[in-house]
């Protein structure tokens, strides 16, 4: 419609178009009222969901650190905290979601909230990235100066890849003398087969310590497209057990070279073929001090748990046990001059399993004793033993004091009477370590080197027969203590199995975790 258009317009006309304009603003405004309905809408929906993940947050955060978590135990707050994790980073996905298309959102705040990211490890190797602009002439023609960088790492994989090796020998004769002269094959653990050291290395590394059985084993192996039947892998896999042997013999006489070890026993199913099912086997653990400089644990499998088989491992051997209070270490420890020393954590952990005052304070003093050991284990023998009886003794008095005044107040059969009985007729074993400073007051330090053998029950489910059992003895305790000592298993596994055919047996004990160095 041009201007001056309305004038000529009828009467009736003007008031129709007007009529019809006032309908069209009105149909405007009610569209627009209805869009500030629904965002306000989705607003109110947006602000609910963010104050519940807010609260589901907070609650997770009073779960991992509230106190009921304490009652839980190691193995299953240890899955208990993995869950948080997940469940907390889903969460803070799905609110930063939320958060980031809100222009009153504080950005600031939550990256200040973000955890400090470690450096990538140095040793790995990296490829380099460069990012430059195009074009480097600024708008006003003149060229620009680059007066810096910003770098950042992330973290990249390689799967697994299969290679060979093709060794050619050639052959040299004289047509003269009729001789010929060919280059020696290098001697190996598996003569005439083909896996290198460091495939029979990666393959007792997924066994005995990632706990995967011959059959996922294969699988993996199967996706780089090369076969290798299960009953291969066993094959090779009893090879390099027997290889081993003789170095984890002389493990064992290392670990039996110190005064005090930590005992320990486990069961793990064993195959009984004559009955057509599994029987109860043990496998023990002997570690050499906590505060030993130079540790290492050793494992045996047997088919009991009498006192027979720890009597017969330490057959000559005088010194410490730090055990917990099963029978069987009252007879080990009578044998020679044998002591007994308890474990502080078995004791605490009675009382932490109450639900009462009682159960509570005890904790507390256990902690404090527990607060010195941490404060005091770098420290030298000598040192320790004095902070002992300079800040553990009277505190630990006072603690078997309490014990006895408790004990006279509870009813015989209750779990709290047990708790108290439990320390107080442990008392003097218990006491153990304020006798010598190389003596730790509890036995986590094995109990931590035993549980991967729960992990491992639980991935290959049980031992095919003893002599199976005893060769997972002989490299999980290997591979445990070049763990212990600071060294990547596969890589002392390769470098020991390919050393071992020429190595002299009198030079074994430089192949030991604590002493080897890699070959050049």
């Amino acid at each position: 419609m041009q201007p001056g258009d309305l004038d000529r317009l009828a009467p009736s006309e003007k008031d129709a178009l007007l009529l019809q304009m006032l309908n069209h603003i009105g149909q405007q405004s009610k569209a627009h009222q209805e869009q500030i309905e629904q965002r306000d809408k989705a607003l109110k929906f947006k602000d609910a969901k963010i104050e519940k993940i807010t609260f589901e947050l907070q609650r997770l955060k009073h779960w991992q650190f509230g106190a009921h978590s304490e009652r839980m135990t190691a193995e299953q707050r240890q899955l208990f905290e993995e869950a948080l994790v997940e469940d907390r980073e889903s969460l803070q996905a799905e609110l930063d979601a939320l958060l980031g298309d809100r222009p009153d959102a504080n950005h600031s705040a939550r990256d200040r909230r973000t955890p400090r990211r470690e450096a990538l490890p140095a040793h790995l190797r990296r490829v380099e990235h460069r990012h430059e602009p195009e074009d480097t002439t600024c708008g006003c023609g003149r060229p620009m100066v680059r007066i810096g960088e910003d770098v950042s790492e992330r973290l990249d994989i390689v799967p697994a890849e299969f290679f060979a090796h093709r060794h050619i020998r050639g052959k040299w004769a004289c047509k003269c003398c009729e001789k010929l002269v060919q280059e020696p094959v290098d001697p190996q653990i598996i003569d005439n087969g083909i896996p290198t050291a460091a495939l029979l290395a990666y393959l007792l590394v997924s066994r005995f310590v990632d706990h995967l059985p011959y059959y996922r084993i294969e699988k993996i192996n199967a996706r780089s497209g090369v076969h290798t039947p299960r009953s291969t892998l066993a094959a090779w896999s009893g090879r390099a057990g027997a290889a081993l042997t003789p170095l984890y013999e002389a493990l064992r006489k290392f670990a039996l070279s110190c005064r005090v070890l930590h005992i320990d026993e486990t069961p793990v199913r064993m195959l009984d073929p004559g009955a057509g099912k599994t029987k109860k086997a043990y496998v023990w653990g002997y570690a050499r001090s906590a505060f030993d400089a130079q540790p290492c644990v050793v494992y045996e499998f047997c088919v009991g748990r009498g006192a027979k088989y720890p009597v017969a491992f330490l057959k000559g051997w005088d010194g410490t046990i730090v055990c917990d209070d099963y029978k069987v270490y009252e007879t080990v420890a009578k044998i020679g001059v044998r002591k007994e020393a308890g474990c502080g954590a078995h004791a605490r952990r009675k009382f932490d399993e109450l639900n009462s005052p009682v159960g509570t304070e005890a904790i507390k003093r256990f902690e404090r004793i527990y607060r010195i050991e941490r404060s005091i284990a770098s420290l030298s023998s000598e040192r320790r033993l004095e902070a002992r009886m300079l800040l553990t003794q009277k505190r630990w008095d006072a603690l078997h004091e309490w014990l006895e005044l408790e004990r006279s107040r509870v009813a015989d059969g209750s779990a709290t009477a047990r708790a108290l009985d439990y320390s107080l007729k442990r008392w003097k074993a218990l006491s153990g370590f304020l006798d010598d400073g190389d003596v730790a007051f509890d036995n986590n330090h094995l109990e931590n080197q035993i549980r991967p053998w729960a992990v491992g029950r639980k991935g290959w489910l049980f031992a095919g027969s003893e002599m199976t059992g005893q060769r997972a003895a002989m490299v999980m305790s290997l591979v445990q203590s070049a763990t212990l000592n600071g060294h990547d298993p596969w890589v002392y596994l390769r470098d020991v199995l390919e050393r071992l055919p020429t190595h002299l047996n009198s030079c074994i004990d430089e192949l030991l975790p604590h002493r080897w160095q890699p070959a050049k």
